[in-house]
């Protein structure tokens, strides 16, 4: 299969439609692929609809984003029904009680398939904003393969993808949004090594370029990037393509996910085989 994963900018709306067009645009221009990967709090730029005052505002951007969110959902399934593909949507909030969770929600060309919410919280989620966890990891069953979603943070915890991969889970997608080239870095460190551990492919897609107008969105680095286990199956760098530092747009890669189980089953190395072993091991 083909995938699609983006570096992607903020833009202000002034109405729905304006976002209508973009996210549109956005779209088509990776339509030759089976799977779009957008990335972490991608969906804060449609804050702007509230005007300049609620934009600014840490907590009322939260609640006007999510205030979209079923037209969001609509949209979003229309365009992937619409080109016969499979899109994972820029997470954001949602509110199913007081405080948000952050979600990212995986559409197909049947409609929408499910979500995923952020495991673990950074310190800026914890303390400032007040986003908050909503335990439970989720193995999406799709005609692209069996999918897994680690965002941002998550993918920085080893444990979180190795349930994953002992679900069968074959391509993890990872949207983030960071603030600092070491920020991106630990996301993209953290891609690759679980793409090793699990001998997996990892899809990374960051938000890039500056937001003055969100305090939450205000400054972000990255480059969109597809991983691989460096195993013999696949290039030696582990690298399938990425992009550049801080410039939006999409890579896209062709991936075979019968390597993948090549790899798990005989690859030079065996990691995702070999880690019960670790778990055996102790100080002495």
């Amino acid at each position: 299969m083909k995938i699609a994963t983006a570096a992607y900018n903020f833009d202000w709306f002034d109405d729905f439609d304006a976002y209508r067009a973009k996210l549109t645009r956005w779209v088509e221009a990776a339509s030759d692929c089976d799977l779009l990967v957008f990335p972490e709090y991608g969906a804060m730029e449609l804050a702007s609809l509230g005007g300049h005052d609620i934009a600014a505002d840490l907590e009322a951007s939260l609640h006007e984003v999510a205030r979209h969110n079923d037209a969001r959902d609509a949209l979003h399934a229309e365009l992937a029904a619409a080109h016969g593909i499979h899109i994972l949507a820029a997470s954001g909030p949602f509110f199913a009680g007081e405080r948000p969770f952050n979600r990212a929600v995986l559409f197909g060309p049947e409609g929408r398939i499910g979500h995923q919410d952020k495991q673990i919280m950074t310190r800026f989620e914890r303390e400032d904003w007040h986003v908050e966890s909503a335990p439970g990891l989720r193995v999406f069953d799709t005609a692209v393969g069996r999918l897994g979603i680690l965002i941002c943070y998550d993918s920085e915890f080893p444990l979180l993808a190795r349930q994953l991969a002992e679900a069968g889970v074959e391509v993890i997608l990872t949207p983030s949004c960071t603030d600092t080239v070491a920020g991106f870095n630990r996301v993209r460190i953290g891609a690759m090594a679980r793409a090793l551990e699990s001998q997996c492919v990892v899809v990374h897609s960051p938000t890039v370029g500056l937001c003055d107008w969100n305090p939450a969105i205000d400054e972000n680095r990255g480059m969109a990037a597809i991983y691989a286990p460096s195993d013999g199956f696949w290039p030696e760098t582990g690298i399938l393509a990425e992009g550049e530092m801080d410039r939006p747009g999409w890579v896209k890669a062709k991936i075979d996910l019968d390597r993948i189980r090549q790899s798990r089953e005989d690859g030079r190395v065996l990691p995702f085989a070999h880690w019960p072993e670790s778990r055996d091991s102790a100080i002495i």
